[in-house]
């Protein structure tokens, strides 16, 4: 394969997350090419990324999201690929972009549950505006964290039911854990409470569309 189009995320500082040949770990910029010539192994060694943006979204170290391509050798595998160049085509940080899509797959799960006549817990929702009450600078962290406790109470009253965990990580104290982590643990824990891979694919979907939006991108 000598093309393709991926996702990755970088660390919050715009640097490879790992180390890259001798020169530790490098500064990303929009228009470069890195280049890996030794071996290419599968999450050990060389250039990655991933076709599916929620795909990439699980390896995500940080919320700094980079649209590239991979050229030169490219060995692809079922939610990654591995090449020997890669080139970054744009570069935005999206942590607002994630929570926000941590509430649009809580705010799923819940209305699933809804529509098969299981009331979710009233916190479970209030949880989620408070999320986007706090994007919008409405609330305080403390009081987004306050949100989150109980809707963390809603779910482990209600003895593990997926859609209020997808709640309870959509609302988690900002102050403590990073946009990435919220958006993919919401989006597992309501691909849980449905048809997992056809809730993904959904999710995919989603949130490609918000971020190809916000940068700008033609696909």
């Amino acid at each position: 394969m000598k093309e393709l189009l991926v996702w990755h995320f970088l660390p919050d500082d715009g640097r490879t997350q790992f180390p890259h040949k001798k020169g530790g770990r490098i500064r990303v910029k929009i228009g470069q090419t890195l280049h890996y010539d030794g071996e290419l192994v599968l999450c050990k060694s060389g250039l990655h990324g991933s076709e599916r943006l929620i795909d990439a979204l699980w390896y995500a170290p940080g919320s700094l999201l980079c649209r590239d391509r991979l050229h030169g050798r490219v060995v692809p595998d079922t939610d990654k690929a591995v090449a020997s160049r890669r080139t970054t085509l744009a570069m935005m940080d999206v942590a607002d972009i994630l929570h926000e899509f941590a509430c649009y797959c809580a705010e799923w799960a819940l209305k699933n549950e809804r529509d098969a006549g299981r009331e979710p817990d009233s916190r479970s929702w209030a949880a989620i505006e408070a999320k986007r009450a706090w994007l919008r600078g409405e609330i305080t962290d403390d009081e987004l964290a306050a949100a989150s406790a109980a809707a963390w109470a809603a779910a482990r009253y209600a003895a593990w039911d997926a859609a209020w965990y997808a709640a309870w990580a959509a609302a988690r104290d900002a102050a403590w854990y990073a946009a990435w982590d919220a958006a993919r643990y919401a989006a597992r824990y309501a691909a849980w409470a449905a048809a997992r891979y056809a809730a993904l694919a959904a999710f995919n979907d989603k949130l490609e569309t918000l971020v190809i939006e916000a940068m700008g991108l033609r696909e």
